[in-house]
């Protein structure tokens, strides 16, 4: 049973939390770690004049900085953990403010590493890599030789350090405003006035009553219309930083600097654009659907979050939700679901809420400790269900890549991170319609939720995408970027994506003032490429059998061994070719008949 917010931490039964001793028996072993990192600080000093053709002082400098790199992942791993798990303990925030600030000393006395690495002759780098005990280093050192034309002088690049802090400037100002400033008022449901907050906005919009999701659209709207000059001008001046930025580094865009760093190509952006552009009747039909299945003359954004088929009732408590999902990852094999089995039972999980805890969920750990899993298991909702094997699916990337890679490679990048996880969703969501294959109604709440999932991680985000594109291309032509710019490109976006079954309200061209992902330019597109490459290996496993599970599972160890678009090959999944897009859209189309046959047949 789930603890109630008020229930204080020392109440929690120790089955229900994670265990923490695998990487410190207690605060006092942390300590001794934390002092001893804080004695080998100076130790850098040692590398600063260079390396010259002294090799063996070179991977002297490589396995003292990994080592120190290593255990400060511990020790940050450690205090964000004890911190999150309650996060009014004075205890918690201690440790991981000093955490921080362990962490700003080591980056700023490690800096000169990178600079001196690319002083080294590029064909000695090379002579280096070959050397049998630098196998571990490989990688890291050719993505350093890569960005070797990207890299400004001495001078230059201690410029730009300076001005970080300024130019990180207009997202901190967007959001300050954003979380802190911006009061949404309130909206009444029940006869009940309650407060409109970002956390509670899309609940509002699942309301049954349309008034109450009507009036909570346009009250959160009429707040950001009231700041729209203010946040617009943020966001020019995030998009002509991150021009500035690439231009700084001899790249031509900053769309060209931002998917440098993962080696992907150019053309892999845009065909995402043109094969999900290409794939917009099945949204269109699924539109109108919802549409129909609501009694509606039209539909309007606020419209499009309540579930098309009446609540039905869930509740599972988190051991059988565990035992759930093991059932559905079982085409995995033995040994994921038999070790997901004992860490999700004991140690990895910190499992129900409590007062002070940090809201939400995720996977967490480094190189020498389980990854954690935090969470708020509410057993009421089916969410909280996707949300546990959502997590798993992190967890078990790492587990599998930790131990597979040296340290150097184990971590994996943002670009394949949503695989795992997805991968999970996706073959929950296969198991539970089997499940229920006889409650209909229960099977179309399933339906519903993977295709509203789908519509908005893959045709909103690549949506997205495209507004990023095009207004990052205005900036690299240096044309103005007002406010009227940022709303006519949306507007026009929102028509041709869901305007073909959706009235586009004038609301709704503010939209693209409120998503904060828009200050890390070009990453919304990941969510897109992850959902696409995870439908693609379920569907391999469910057609090939244990030789795409083998293939998965070595996807899993690579970690970040590899370029992402040459590791997700390794699983089967090509996305450099149209095919995973192109086949997501065809998936979606089948899910839209399955429900609309479901809900006719009811």
């Amino acid at each position: 049973m789930a603890h109630p917010p008020t229930h204080p931490r020392k109440k929690v039964s120790p089955e229900d939390c994670w265990d923490l001793t695998p990487m410190f028996g207690s605060d006092g072993d942390w300590e001794a770690l934390y002092t001893d990192l804080e004695s080998r600080l100076a130790e850098y000093e040692t590398f600063k004049a260079g390396f010259g053709d002294d090799f063996r002082q070179f991977k002297a400098c490589l396995d003292f900085d990994h080592s120190m790199g290593r255990d400060l992942e511990k020790i940050y791993t450690y205090a964000h953990l004890k911190n999150d798990e309650d996060k009014t303990a004075p205890a918690g925030d201690s440790l991981f403010q000093r955490a921080m600030n362990l962490y700003t000393r080591i980056s700023d006395a490690s800096s000169f590493i990178v600079p001196k690495i690319q002083a080294v002759p590029v064909a000695t780098l090379k002579a280096y890599i070959q050397e049998p005990d630098m196998a571990a280093y490989r990688f890291y050192l050719e993505k350093i030789i890569r960005k070797i034309p990207h890299t400004r002088n001495e001078e230059a690049e201690q410029l730009l350090a300076m001005a970080g802090e300024s130019l990180a400037a207009p997202g901190q100002i967007f959001s300050q405003l954003d979380n802190a400033d911006l009061d949404f008022g309130s909206v009444t449901e029940k006869g009940e006035t309650k407060p409109l907050t970002h956390g509670n906005f899309i609940s509002f919009l699942s309301n049954k009553e349309r008034k109450v999701r009507k009036a909570a659209f346009d009250r959160y709207y009429d707040v950001y219309d009231g700041h729209k000059h203010a946040i617009s001008s943020a966001l020019a001046a995030s998009v002509k930083k991150d021009l500035f930025l690439a231009r700084a580094r001899n790249f031509d865009t900053a769309r060209q600097a931002a998917l440098f760093r993962d080696n992907v190509p150019e053309p892999v952006y845009d065909n995402l654009i043109i094969s999900v552009r290409g794939g917009l009747s099945p949204l269109y039909r699924y539109l109108d659907f919802r549409k129909k299945a609501l009694g509606l003359d039209e539909l309007h954004i606020f419209d499009t979050y309540v579930p098309v088929v009446r609540d039905v009732e869930f509740h599972m408590p988190y051991d059988e939700a565990v035992q759930t999902c093991l059932e559905a990852l079982a085409p995995l094999g033995e040994e994921y679901c038999s070790t997901l089995e004992k860490g999700l039972a004991a140690g990895w999980v910190d499992r129900y809420e409590n007062k002070g805890k940090r809201s939400g969920a995720y996977s967490s750990g480094c190189y020498d400790s389980p990854p954690y899993i935090l969470l708020n298991y509410d057993g009421n909702t089916i969410n909280s269900l996707f949300t546990l094997i959502h997590e798993a699916g992190h967890s078990m990337h790492s587990w599998y890549a930790n131990r597979a890679q040296p340290y150097p490679t184990h971590d994996y990048t943002i670009f394949v991170a949503e695989v795992a996880s997805t991968l999970n969703e996706t073959l929950l969501g296969q198991h539970l319609l089997k499940k229920y294959a006889d409650q209909p109604e229960m099977k179309a709440y399933i339906l519903n939720r993977e295709i509203d999932n789908i519509r908005a991680t893959f045709y909103r985000q690549t949506m997205f995408a495209e507004f990023e594109r095009v207004v990052h291309g205005k900036a690299a032509e240096n044309q103005p970027l007002t406010l009227e710019t940022f709303t006519t490109i949306y507007r026009e976006l929102l028509a041709d994506y869901f305007g073909g079954g959706m009235v586009i309200d004038p609301a709704l061209d503010l939209e693209c003032l409120r998503i904060p992902h828009f200050y890390s330019a070009f990453y919304v597109y990941k969510y897109a490429t992850g959902i696409a490459a995870a439908l693609g290996i379920a569907d391999r496993i469910n057609r090939r059998g244990q030789p795409a599970v083998d293939d998965y599972i070595s996807f899993l160890k690579l970690g970040g061994s590899m370029f992402p678009i040459d590791e997700l090959k390794t699983a089967g999944v090509d996305m450099g070719s149209p095919g995973p897009v192109e086949a997501t859209v065809a998936h979606f189309d089948s899910r839209v008949d399955e429900l609309e046959a479901l809900w006719q047949s009811n």
